[in-house]
């Protein structure tokens, strides 16, 4: 871990310069508005450790799969997210010598995210190599309200010289991405324009064809005051400046407001794309960095309104949650069905920006309990849309008959990732889109969607499942060969656990929407059954033999599933034991000693003990975390989550606190020595998860909201928000008590401890704390 970020409930603040961090910093101060986002770069040169980024959302490039050899079935391309036009840039020179923070003597540093407020400001007292100090003070913001659009607040105090200070704004698509095959870049230039006081760069990326149209407009202050400035223009190719140089005497602050905009075809024609794109800037620049920067402050309100998570005793705690919940708010938006969560969101370039099953599994719950209903549903469109693209990834595999396989990673519906293991394997993505339709329809009793989108989904995958499991004669039950379950130190086993029963359950669950949409769809489920030759018969009733005789590895001694077969093969050492200078495995391990340990890289037969925990007695579930989780080394930022829910269910507090603290704090300490490549967004709606399920024991049954709230002995209190069916209900518990407030005028029902209430409008209730903590 490193810990060198301060503790602050609201902020995430550096104190001091850090420049061997520095590339942990753009990351987790990074800034985006749903639509754009880009890393916490500094404006100037610098010549120090960075990872430049700048992105736009939906928009990749296809790179070349690179494979050492080449199978039937391999994706095309691998999907990049795409480093975009660098429009933060400053360039400074004090007396014509170059402002340089990996050069110069840094006396003071500050950089710091307002994670209420949804700013960045930076201020830096620096002596440069020729003698001069000088003050620096940034702040900058993405607009959530114009999000085409950011703006820079950069000054600069003459702190002991006389002289000149000159600054070179700039626009800059002539990038790469640091992932890049030999250094390939991306984009081409389409067009530029540049006048005194701004300039444009439209550009368009290789193969795709978009277009983003990237532009900046300045203004310059001196001491406060507006001051005009004869700023000589420059270009080249992909790249547009203007540079000025103002008079200073020692105490004096120059100031320049910098406005950007990122306009892409996504949402406009390419035809007038720069003249929009002028249009918008012309917008905010009339409204002003002070403007724009209240009107965040009120948007970001909002936001807080619904999806805050405030503990009392807990300084780390909270800012780890809140960061969380900020970089949540601040990637997705819901607005485009479109759109989709990248794992790195807009903080980085790995896993190519693409959709993974981390968006089903992980964020759908938060957006539907913080978020309008439509949130969470585009979310769902998104996958309906790709439909026609899971079956014909599916046929490239030999499968038929509309069976649909949804791709590991994707940008458009297609299948672009190039691990064997990963790609072809690790199928139980297909159950988490299964469950979260699920999901979706038993939190928001949506029914309806079913007909027909939902169902549409359900028996494509059901027909994948059905052929993609075989009969074993030896067994005398179906098994599923060749499988990466979740825990990917485990490659091409044979019946996975968390496998099968996401296979089992899908084909469950679909036969039951089948019921459903014949006693209310009649008519749409007659059209669906022409529009998809379903034989009702014989499709429907091998998969009733599918369900009751799937086969899952069992060991009647320690009565717990195994991951999958010969799982007990496995020394067995707990992970406690390993030694710290081998940890994690990942860097240390060679991957052949890996796939012959024990180890597991996250939750993987535990992830289906959380689903469908409805089907187990609490001892059974007590037995299987005990058996699994002293040999999870949690390598996988997806994994802390699930183990924080189920130790808060078994009322293991020690352990609940340290997986918490880890999901919540993983990449602002740096857990897993790689938050320096971008932040871990999807995971961040398991670390909400993590708090509202797991301490606050929120499920949802039979239409009710569920509550068990347990507290872990260090705070004072805690309270959270969720959504649920109109009803805006905000839970607080203390050691003494639980009180439920409905923010709303819709009624709700409850079931509190086990004790069922119905909460109407504006009203609220108070429970008595039931301790759940155990012994073990």
């Amino acid at each position: 871990m490193k810990q060198y970020l301060i503790n602050d409930e609201w902020k995430i603040v550096e104190d001091k310069f850090h420049p061997e961090y520095n590339k942990i910093s753009e990351s987790v101060m990074s800034l985006g508005n749903g639509r754009m986002g880009h890393r916490a770069n500094f404006e100037e040169q610098y010549s120090g450790e960075t990872l430049q980024g700048n992105y736009v959302a939906g928009i990749y490039y296809p790179d070349k799969t690179r494979v050492g050899w080449w199978k039937n079935g391999y994706p095309e391309y691998f999907a990049k997210v795409l480093n975009a036009a660098n429009w933060l840039g400053i360039d400074v020179r004090i007396n014509n010598n170059v402002l340089d923070l990996g050069q110069a003597e840094v006396k003071s540093f500050r950089r710091e995210l307002n994670m209420k407020e949804g700013h960045l400001t930076r201020t830096v007292a620096a002596k440069l190599p020729s003698g001069e100090e000088v003050s620096i003070h940034s702040q900058r913001l993405l607009s959530i309200v114009d999000s085409a659009t950011g703006v820079i607040r950069y000054s600069l105090k003459a702190t002991n010289f006389s002289g000149e200070i000159t600054l070179r704004p700039y626009v800059d698509f002539d990038v790469k991405n640091e992932d890049s095959n030999y250094d390939e870049k991306f984009w081409d230039e389409v067009g530029k324009e540049v006048n005194g006081g701004e300039g444009y760069v439209t550009a368009e990326v290789r193969k795709t064809f978009f277009h983003v149209t990237s532009g900046m407009k300045f203004r310059v202050l001196k001491n406060g005051e507006e001051i005009k400035v004869d700023a000589a223009t420059e270009e080249r190719n992909k790249y547009i400046a203007n540079t000025f140089t103002v008079k200073v005497s020692e105490g004096d602050e120059i100031t320049i407001e910098k406005f950007g905009v990122n306009l892409s075809s996504e949402y406009h024609p390419k035809k007038g794309l720069q003249t929009r794109a002028k249009e918008l800037l012309n917008a905010v620049y009339a409204k002003g960095f002070d403007r724009m920067l209240k009107e965040q402050i009120d948007a970001w309100a909002v936001k807080w309104e619904t999806s805050d998570i405030i503990i009392e005793g807990d300084v780390s705690a909270q800012q780890g949650i809140r960061f969380n919940i900020f970089q949540l708010n601040q990637t997705y938006t819901g607005e485009d069905e479109r759109l989709n969560i990248g794992p790195k969101g807009f903080t980085g370039e790995k896993y190519g920006g693409s959709t993974y099953w981390d968006t089903e599994a992980y964020c759908v719950p938060f957006y539907l309990a913080t978020a309008p209903q439509d949130v969470s549903r585009n979310l769902l469109l998104y996958r309906h849309k790709h439909l026609q693209k899971a079956i014909e990834n599916a046929e490239k595999l030999g499968f038929k008959n509309g069976a649909a396989l949804y791709p590991m990673v994707t940008m458009n519906g297609e299948e672009c990732h190039n691990e064997w293991e990963i790609t072809f394997e690790e199928i139980h993505r297909n159950g988490a889109i299964a469950f979260a339709i699920y999901d979706y329809i038993r939190y928001t009793g949506d029914q309806d969607y079913l007909a027909p989108y939902g169902f549409e989904v359900l028996l494509g995958i059901s027909r994948f499942w059905a052929q993609r499991v075989n009969w074993s004669e030896a067994k005398q039950k179906y098994v599923m060969l060749g499988v990466t379950g979740p825990n990917e130190y485990e490659n091409n086993v044979n019946n996975n656990f968390h496998t099968n029963r996401m296979a089992q359950w899908t084909l469950r669950y679909t036969l039951e929407a089948i019921d459903f949409m014949k006693k209310n769809h009649a008519d749409t489920y007659a059209e669906l059954v022409k529009k998809w030759n379903l034989d009702e018969t014989t499709e429907l009733s091998k998969w009733a033999d599918i369900i009751e005789k799937m086969y899952f590895p069992f060991d009647e001694k320690r009565g717990v599933f195994l991951q999958q077969d010969g799982f007990l093969d496995k020394d067995l050492t707990p992970a406690a034991q390993l030694p710290a200078e081998e940890r994690p495995l990942n860097k240390n391990w060679s991957w052949d000693r890996i796939l012959r340990s024990c180890y597991i890289k996250q939750a993987d037969t535990l992830q289906s003990i959380f689903l469908y925990e409805n089907e187990f007695d609490k001892e059974t579930i007590r037995r299987h975390f005990d058996f699994y989780e002293p040999i999870t080394v949690h390598e996988s930022s997806l994994s802390p989550c699930i183990h924080t829910i189920l130790a808060s269910t078994l009322g293991k507090e020690e352990k609940a606190y340290e997986m918490y603290l880890r999901t919540a704090r993983l990449d602002i300490d740096d857990y897993n020595s790689d938050t320096d490549e971008g932040c871990h967004i999807t995971s961040m709606g398991g670390t909400w998860m993590a708090f509202v399920m797991g301490f606050g024991g929120m499920r949802v049954r039979d239409g009710r909201v569920v509550l068990n709230p347990f507290i872990n002995k260090s705070w004072k209190s805690y309270a959270f928000r969720i959504n649920f069916r109109g009803a805006w209900l905000q839970i607080k518990a203390s050691q003494g008590t639980v009180y439920i407030e409905n923010h709303s005028d819709v009624a709700c029902p409850l079931n509190i401890y086990g004790n069922d209430y119905t909460l109407e409008g504006n009203q609220n209730l108070e429970v008595e704390h039931q301790s759940l903590i155990t012994k073990s």
